[in-house]
């Protein structure tokens, strides 16, 4: 996993730098979901460039839209499509905005009306076993959306069809906009909210690329019950001075800040190669 851990240290290099020049983005989420991404579309998701329009592709939402940055630089990892393309974030005319559009090679869907992913998720996770299809869907939230009341709705009808093919992952950094998770509506009791709802609930340290690939993995293995993957991870993970702060929710960074987070990105990088 070596060399996916280095590849995710780069991979917030281009968020960095399309945030640093379009002077808008949220980093701080986009570095905390970053190794989720990798995991899933570099070693788990059926799902590739030359796949993209297969009925039996596996599904994933960016419920957390607005973490976008690390979506697209993923994808342009990828190849769905030119890592040049990331240069247009935010400019007048591209398609490359400030939350997912289908209008981008392999985002299956609008997102970032927060609360709405995972609903959308159990429609596609239905619409597989109605139609016998082996596809698996895959979702990701922040862990600040789960105030949403329609995160409930869409666990509730998940448990209840018991849709074993389908994977949500909380991205529990514990840092919102205006302050802690806790601070702004206290939901440390995530296990026993999941569970009386029918999911299988595993946790995992979310900056830990071998960590996430054994909870995505158990959560293949479940039957019977949809899985979630509570996945404690760092706000701005990768930059030292970034790291639990809430101000880096939607802060952008100055020329000094950029170099000296292109800096720490380069030798995290080269020491996950060692």
């Amino acid at each position: 996993m070596n060399n996916l851990k280095a590849l995710s240290f780069e991979l917030r290099k281009d968020v960095l730098n399309m945030i640093f020049k379009a002077k808008t983005g949220h980093i701080g989420g986009d570095f905390s979901v970053m190794d989720i991404l990798v995991t899933l579309y570099f070693k788990h998701m059926n799902v590739s460039p030359e796949t993209v329009d297969d009925s039996e592709r596996d599904r994933f939402i960016l419920s957390k839209g607005h973490c976008v940055e690390a979506l697209y630089s993923v994808l342009a990892g990828r190849g769905f499509f030119p890592k040049a393309d990331l240069e247009t974030y935010s400019q007048f005319k591209s398609k490359y905005i400030g939350h997912p559009t289908n209008k981008v090679n392999g985002i299956e869907m609008n997102s970032g009306s927060l609360g709405h992913g995972l609903s959308v998720a159990v429609g596609m996770a239905l619409a597989a076993r109605m139609n016998k299809s082996s596809y698996r869907v895959y979702t990701v939230m922040g862990d600040g959306e789960l105030a949403e009341g329609s995160v409930w709705e869409g666990a509730m009808a998940a448990g209840h069809y018991k849709l074993d093919n389908l994977t949500a992952v909380v991205d529990r950094n514990r840092l919102q906009i205006s302050g802690t998770t806790e601070e702004v509506m206290n939901q440390d009791n995530q296990d026993e909210r999941w569970s009386s709802f029918g999911w299988n609930v595993i946790h995992a340290e979310g900056n830990n690329l071998e960590a996430l690939d054994k909870a995505f993995e158990a959560a293949r293995a479940a039957k019977g019950k949809p899985t979630v993957i509570i996945a404690d991870t760092i706000k701005g993970y990768g930059v030292s001075f970034m790291e639990n702060s809430k101000q880096w929710h939607h802060k952008i960074p100055g020329q000094d800040e950029y170099e000296r987070a292109i800096a720490e990105l380069d030798q995290r990088r080269l020491a996950a190669n060692e």
